[in-house]
């Protein structure tokens, strides 16, 4: 299991790579990119921030959970966090499976539960000039401590 945040660009074939056994009929890869543009605006890019630490925590558990859940061999999920440009890849999952079905749930089960429980947050940057933390995405402010 690999569950990493990182500032680097993301490597799908070492991804692929790490999680392919032998004993696998399917590796299966999932990459979101930046896209050019959201809601009828254009996009020039846009950043990510993290909590890093609790972010791969969570990762890790979501990989667990769904391990655990279908019948999958190794999987490995990498987000980027930074500045990203149109057409970087800002999250991918490589799912290993005996069968492919299992690796299709397995994946889209990671990524629509990292979308909702791991600390990561989006700010769009448009062509205007204008940058819009995206909806559910707002980063929590620092408590008074």
């Amino acid at each position: 299991m690999y569950c990493v945040i990182t500032a680097a660009p993301i490597d799908i074939l070492e991804m692929m790579q790490h999680v392919r056994r032998d004993a696998d009929g399917a590796v299966l890869l999932f990459s979101g990119v930046v896209r050019d543009h959201d809601g009828g605006r254009p996009v020039t890019g846009l950043r990510y921030e993290a909590y890093a630490e609790m972010a791969s925590q969570k990762l890790t558990g979501i990989c667990k959970d769904v391990s655990a859940q279908f019948e999958i061999g190794d999987i490995a999920v990498v987000h980027r966090i930074g500045e990203l440009a149109v057409g970087e890849i800002s999250v991918a999952i490589a799912v290993a499976a005996p069968h492919r079905d299992a690796a299709f749930k397995a994946s889209r089960e990671v990524i629509e539960r990292l979308k909702r429980e791991v600390p990561i947050w989006k700010r769009e940057r448009y062509a205007d000039g204008e940058e819009v933390w995206l909806d559910g995405t707002i980063p929590n402010p620092p408590t008074a401590g």
